[in-house]
């Protein structure tokens, strides 16, 4: 099941991430940390990719990459056919903690974003209340964060990263904070939102299971520093019932394949 360098990308799909030959190398004040080597990957357009791998293997580091945030030591990061050069306004990115305004209700959290970029008003309003019903935060737009749960916040602040309908979503542990059913229910909503909007996705988690149920395919990191250490294709149908799927003799490949990868016992949940 693994894959060369070369055989990363989807051919029959616009390449919509590159990465290639990438290499992270810090300097602290005792020694030079290498973060990442020879990293490449190919994201198709449209397609959701799952990161996973040991703590402190490189999986939020290629998040900064991508976005622009960070430049590489070596090697070459391409997004939508442009070097990334610089901090990207073209993404959406989601973190683990929702970081909310607290003064602000819902609606004006999503619209911070608007504000931002300065869209046209009108635009950013429609968009909002679109991305409200998506979501199913309708009829908790004007509550304030505080009296939101967990899930419902993350909610907020998937609809802030989707505002401006981003060709590429980068998800950094979004779920993490989360309650086990609470996760389960954001799992069942990002798929469906994801499926709705077209949206490329490059999601870094912890939990097998939420990589495997969510991904067309699964990034196995090696530990630091971290490379690509096996590309694992997910055999599940698109529409995806959470019940069954958990149940499927594919999932149970896939996970199990990981696991060994990883060398985990048990889920990473």
């Amino acid at each position: 099941m693994a894959a060369s360098s070369t055989a990363l990308a989807k051919t029959d799909m616009d390449t919509t991430v590159e990465i290639e030959d990438v290499a992270v190398r810090f300097r602290t004040k005792k020694k030079d940390v290498a973060a990442l080597h020879d990293v490449s990957l190919s994201v198709a357009s449209g397609e959701f990719v799952a990161i996973v791998g040991p703590s402190g293997c490189g999986k939020s580091t290629l998040l900064k990459l991508v976005s622009g945030l960070l430049k590489p030591s070596s090697g070459r990061v391409r997004l939508l056919g442009e070097d990334v050069r610089g901090p990207r306004r073209d993404i959406g990115y989601v973190f683990q903690r929702a970081a909310l305004l607290e003064w602000r209700s819902a609606r004006r959290n999503i619209l911070l974003q608007a504000e931002m970029r300065k869209m046209p008003a009108a635009q950013a309003r429609e968009r909002t209340d679109e991305l409200i019903a998506m979501t199913g935060l309708t009829g908790f737009e004007d509550a304030y964060p505080h009296e939101l749960s967990g899930g419902m916040q993350q909610r907020v602040a998937l609809c802030r990263a989707l505002l401006h309908k981003p060709p590429v979503l980068l998800m950094d542990e979004p779920f993490g904070a989360l309650d086990a059913l609470t996760r389960e229910q954001m799992n069942i909503e990002l798929r469906r939102i994801w499926r709705e909007t077209s949206t490329t996705v490059l999601l870094v988690t912890h939990s097998i299971p939420e990589a495997v149920y969510l991904a067309d395919r699964v990034v196995v990191m090696s530990p630091r520093p971290g490379t690509v250490d096996e590309l694992i294709a997910v055999d599940l149908p698109v529409d995806r019932d959470y019940g069954k799927t958990m149940a499927a003799p594919e999932f149970a490949r896939a996970t199990g394949r990981i696991r060994d990868l990883l060398g985990a016992a048990t889920s990473a949940d």
